[in-house]
């Protein structure tokens, strides 16, 4: 499979991905801080003041990556490094573990730095996983590499990516 085939199809993944996962939210503006401890008064702002392309700029910046493009208006970013692969996240106010569950094959139940998390492998070589916020919210991380050859290190990289992001994410409890 060629690089520019694989970078298309890790992107399409990634779309798929986040689609399946966000619901119909516009994307929120802000800086990538971690949220306060107080309640959310919803869940529809759970993720209020945090956006998807900020924090993977703020947690990438200077490794080569791409500025984050979001392509919809839900709160969601994809960087991609060329001759590596693409990551993504998703801030889905609406869908908790058990929709990620429901739409994905494969899944593993884990935890990222002590947080309720699922783990599930991407069409076309890549890894999500899943970050629970709330029963109805959560955070989604995507890998895809650009080489078939590096397809065992997306989890590893989505572990990480995972581990970075958590401490930005809201705590509801």
């Amino acid at each position: 499979m060629s690089v520019k085939f694989r970078v298309a199809l890790g992107l399409a993944g990634v779309a798929c991905s986040a689609l399946a996962a966000v619901g119909c939210t516009s994307t929120v503006t802000g800086t990538a801080t971690p949220a306060s401890s107080a309640p959310a008064t919803s869940s529809a702002d759970v993720f209020a003041g945090l956006n998807a392309c900020q924090v993977l700029d703020q947690l990438y910046a200077g490794e080569g990556f791409n500025p984050g493009e979001n392509k919809t208006r839900r709160n969601e970013c994809g960087i991609l490094k060329p001759e590596f692969g693409s990551y993504g996240l998703a801030l889905d106010p609406s869908q908790g573990l058990s929709e990620f569950a429901e739409a994905n094959t494969g899944v593993q139940t884990t935890s990222i730095n002590g947080r309720n998390a699922m783990q599930a492998p991407i069409l076309g070589g890549g890894c999500a996983i899943a970050i629970e916020v709330t029963q109805h919210a959560r955070a989604l991380v995507t890998v895809n590499m650009s080489s078939t050859t590096d397809d065992p290190q997306a989890c590893p990289n989505a572990r990480t990516l995972a581990e970075r992001v958590e401490p930005l994410l809201p705590k509801v409890r």
